[in-house]
Parts: structure tokens; sequence; C-alpha cells
């Protein structure tokens, strides 16, 4: 019995030391786990992180190779002329993107004409406040967006009542001057008061200032490439009225400005006649997007081309690298909410 109770307090004291190195194992293993899933979560994000870039990458080549072949076609229709001479039954310009395959991917291209956009530049007062109501802004709004434009163009400091110069953008944060002078991109209209990105790119089944303003073209709205944004936004003609003008303009195998009038529903008048005109595309925008075949990464460009015709070729006016339109997009017609 001495020996058993003498022999207790050892076994007892035993069995608390395994214990206590038994826990000290657990948490040993616990911790190598914890740092082992890390250290895999982390390899696996930087893999996939690559994996996207390498995507992207080849994504923006592809691209590149659209643009290219975007050139190539239109220096074989301007070969001669330095125009782009539109034939009938021509949809170049008609804003569908044509597909093209190069090895295991994809490209797009669409052509736009710069002189079927409104020139930012030189739009007046009066057309500008004409072109919001068309678009749906309110009185105040109108006021404010228009007035502000014409401040960032013009070369005082001096505000219009409704407008802004450096004193009120200075203000702001970040900090930044008025332009007084021409604007530089459509984009640059996102840095003026009044203005949203809601408004510059459009509202979910609407209409964005993005797509009818430009500052490559000349006075004149070229009614031969006019896209429906553009129609509406000039003439006050309703939507649906603007695309099925241009699907009846698609039709026509003569075209003169009298018939793309006639079927608008306009009077050939003095005041339409001096906003539009009937002409064969010089400055002209590329966009090209591309991806691999079955990736979601696209990457997309866009550069505005002036044909200058003959062994000339072309001159690149701009480059947009990374050019894009928001993927989402808000609601109507700017200035209004949906119902």
């Amino acid at each position: 019995m001495k020996k058993l109770s003498a022999l207790s307090p050892r076994h007892s004291a035993l069995s608390s030391q395994r214990g206590a190195a038994l826990v000290i194992v657990l948490w040993i293993f616990i911790f190598l786990f914890v740092v082992a899933f890390d250290f895999s979560a982390a390899v696996r994000e930087e893999g996939m992180a690559t994996y996207r870039y390498a995507q992207e990458a080849e994504g923006y080549y592809l691209a590149l190779a659209g643009f290219q072949q975007g050139v190539y076609e239109l220096l074989k229709l301007s070969a001669k002329t330095g125009q782009v001479v539109l034939q009938p039954g021509d949809d170049l310009f008609e804003g569908t993107w044509k597909k093209g395959a190069l090895g295991q991917g994809v490209y797009e291209v669409r052509f736009v004409d710069e002189a079927g956009k409104i020139n930012l530049n030189r739009a007046n007062d009066d057309t500008l406040r004409r072109i919001f109501m068309h678009l749906g802004a309110d009185e105040r709004q109108r006021n404010t967006i228009v007035d502000s434009i014409m401040d960032w163009r013009d070369e005082d400091d001096l505000h219009r009542l409704n407008g802004a110069e450096s004193e009120y953008y200075l203000s702001l944060s970040p900090p930044y001057t008025a332009r007084n002078g021409p604007f530089d991109s459509v984009e640059d209209l996102l840095w003026v008061k009044g203005m949203t990105a809601e408004l510059f790119y459009g509202r979910e089944g609407g209409i964005g200032l993005k797509e009818i303003f430009t500052i490559d073209s000349p006075a004149g709205v070229n009614l031969r490439t006019m896209a429906a944004p553009v129609c509406v936004a000039l003439l006050g003609v309703p939507l649906e009225k603007c695309r099925t003008f241009i699907e009846q303009r698609a039709k026509l195998s003569e075209k003169t400005l009298a018939d793309l009038l006639r079927l608008l529903g306009i009077a050939d008048d003095s005041l339409i006649r001096r906003q539009v005109m009937f002409a064969n595309p010089t400055i002209i925008s590329i966009e090209a997007k591309g991806h691999q075949a079955e990736s979601p990464a696209v990457r997309q460009v866009k550069g505005v081309v002036r044909i200058l015709g003959g062994d000339r070729g072309f001159e690149l006016l701009r480059w947009l690298d990374r050019d894009s339109a928001r993927v989402q997009r808000v609601g109507g017609l700017i200035g209004q909410e949906e119902g």
C-alpha cells in the first residue's frame, strides 16, 4: 500500500506532462495547417492573377490585330479618293461588330464616322440647349451644363450665370482648373460642372453623351452615317423613328440629302441644312476588342484615324489604349428616372 501511494503522485505528474505535450503538439499542427493553408491560398491567388493577366494581354493584342484589320479595310476602300466611298447597301457605319479569328482568339471591329456625331467644340449655345432638351434634361440641368461647357471653352475667367470657371473647380477635391480652350477629348466633359457619369455614359436602354459628341468632326452632322442616338439629340426625332430611318437609309440604292430628310419627315429647309451634311467619311473611329475563345477577359481599344488617300495612307489622330463603355449602366434618357 505504501508503494502504491508513493507511485500515485508520480503517475499523476507524468499524465499531466503527457496531456500538456499533446495540447502543444495539437497547437503546433493547427499553426502549421493555418500557415500551409494561407500559403496555398496565396499561391493559388497569384496563379489566378497571372492567368488573368495572360488572358488580358492576349485579348489586347487580338484587339490590336482587329484594329489593324480595320485600317486595312478602310485603306482598300479609299485608296484613290482619300474618302471611304459608300456603295448602296454598305453597312460599314451601321454600328455592327464584324468578327474575325486569329489562331485560338477572336477579335471584333466596328467603324464610326466621326462626322456622324456632333462636334462638342463647334456646337453653339442654342444647339447645346436643344440637344439636352431633346435628351430629357430639365431646365435647371440644361442651364448648368450648357453654361459650364461654354465657360470651359471660352478663354476668359468670367463665369456665366449658371456656369463655372477655375475658381469653382479649385474649390473641389481634388482641385483642378478650367481648360479655357477647346475640349481635348469628349471624356473631358466629366470634369465640367453639373456632369455625372450617369449623364455621360447613359442609363440602361438610353442615350449617353459619349455616343453623340466628338471633337474630330466638321461643323455639320453627316446624315449618311448618323446613328440613332445622334438623330434623337440633334433633331428631336423619337428614338424608334430614328431607328426606322437607319433601316430605311440602308435600303436606298441612291441617296441624296433631300432623300434622307424626307425619310425623317423633315422639310428641306435652311435651318436643317445648316446642321447636317451629306459626305463620304474621312475621319473614322475604329473600335476593336479581342479575347481568347471561351475567355471572359476582353480588351478593347479605339483609334481615330484620318484617311489621306493614295500613298499617304492614314493619320492617327488619337488613341485609347483601354477603351470601354461602362458595363453597369443605369436606366432611361438623361434627367429621367425609371418608372
